[in-house]
């Protein structure tokens, strides 16, 4: 009984030891992205939107496992349009955007120690690329929504690295007496993304009251450059 009392101890106080040393990271960063390959072809303006990151620092080990999300807008375009043909003297914005959202699974190998951390980072996931149409109200309240179609969506392969360096800028406690540690995040990544077909901007034309779409398809790789802060905790 004794015994079994002690290996129970002994295992408690190793799941304790192993949570104390648990420790989060998460992120937020400023995309931008620049077509390369096929796609640099058909799409020659960068991306700009935001992405973020979560991961779990497996402990002992300088390997985060997490994932990883990020959404840019890579072209958009506004026309003023009459509300209808019966109603001429009210207007509305029409505003058309391109956009590529995406989500990997990420495996990063980092230090957990020191001012300036460096990090590799692996990448497995997805790309959605869609292109919506939204009318909108020009009143004082200008996001107000009217209607929205999606005129063109696909899904496709993403997959990559990159790396970047953290540096320290804040150590802290917080009110449950647990550490963290703020950094600015510089990073850069090169994502292969697999063929698909999407609209791009100037890719819609109105003719005589018909919609005609130039669709294109190609591989849809992106190099992502992106700045921000994270936080360890």
């Amino acid at each position: 009984m004794k015994r079994s009392s002690l290996v129970v101890i002994l295992l408690l106080v190793s799941v304790v030891s192993v949570f104390s040393q648990t420790r989060f990271q998460g992120g937020l960063n400023l995309l931008i992205g620049a077509p390369q390959s096929e796609f640099k072809e058909n799409v020659d303006n960068v991306g700009i939107g935001l992405g973020g990151h979560f991961g779990y620092n497996i402990p002992q080990s300088p390997f985060i496992l997490g994932g990883s999300l990020g959404f840019l807008i890579y072209g958009s375009d506004t026309r003023e349009e009459p509300f209808s043909p019966t109603i001429p003297d009210v207007w509305v914005d029409v505003t058309t955007t391109n956009s590529i959202f995406q989500g990997h699974l990420m495996l990063r190998v980092q230090p957990q120690e020191g001012t300036l951390r460096p990090y590799l980072d692996g990448l497995f996931g997805f790309s959605y690329l869609s292109t919506t149409t939204e009318v909108k109200d020009q009143g004082w309240d200008d996001d107000d929504n009217i209607a929205s179609s999606t005129n063109q969506d696909d899904f496709t392969s993403s997959y990559g690295g990159g790396g970047g360096l953290m540096i320290k800028v804040y150590e802290g406690v917080n009110q449950n007496d647990s550490p963290y540690t703020i950094f600015v995040d510089l990073g850069v990544r090169y994502l292969v993304g697999g063929n698909a077909e999407y609209l791009k901007e100037g890719s819609i034309e109105i003719k005589n009251g018909k919609v005609y779409y130039d669709l294109s398809e190609s591989t849809t790789d992106l190099m992502i450059y992106q700045i921000g802060a994270a936080i360890n905790f």
